[in-house]
């Protein structure tokens, strides 16, 4: 990925994963992003599983964004997974997710979120919340090189 940021995004909906995608661009940021589909396939990126054990071809993202509600295995069981992982720790993880829930959003910084954003209706909001996403975690003098 020839030192481009790698965000792994781990969406169950196709449209959310497309819309943010288009948010990246439209925001101007410059990224590479691997899709999975819920929590089970995101730990077997992050784990190097058979599947993705290439690390030239899927290596260490700079940053998890990640969906609570998915099948298999959810957000939330991903997040503590990830508190096992040392080798990881380095790795920011943001959720973002639909649910405006208090309990929701105290429940991922506990298990390690190191950031939680609620999915915006509005796609201008969501271009401010790719731009967020690039400043605070992407950009080199900000986020640590994996």
């Amino acid at each position: 990925m020839s030192g481009q940021r790698l965000i792994l995004l781990a969406e169950d909906s196709r449209d959310d994963a497309f819309l943010l995608r288009r948010a990246f661009m439209a925001a101007g940021v410059s990224c590479a992003i691997v899709d999975v589909r819920n929590g089970q396939q995101a730990i077997n990126y992050l784990n190097g599983d058979p599947l993705y054990a290439d690390r030239a071809t899927f290596p260490i993202p700079h940053l998890v964004i990640l969906d609570l509600k998915m099948p298999l295995v959810d957000g939330f069981e991903v997040l503590k997974w990830l508190k096992t992982q040392p080798a990881l720790k380095s790795v920011p993880v943001v959720v973002l997710s639909s649910s405006n829930l208090e309990a929701d959003k105290e429940k991922a910084r506990t298990l390690g979120a190191q950031d939680y954003l609620v999915k915006p209706n509005d796609p201008k909001e969501l271009v401010k919340v790719a731009q967020k996403l690039q400043e605070r975690w992407l950009d080199a003098k900000n986020a640590s090189a994996s």
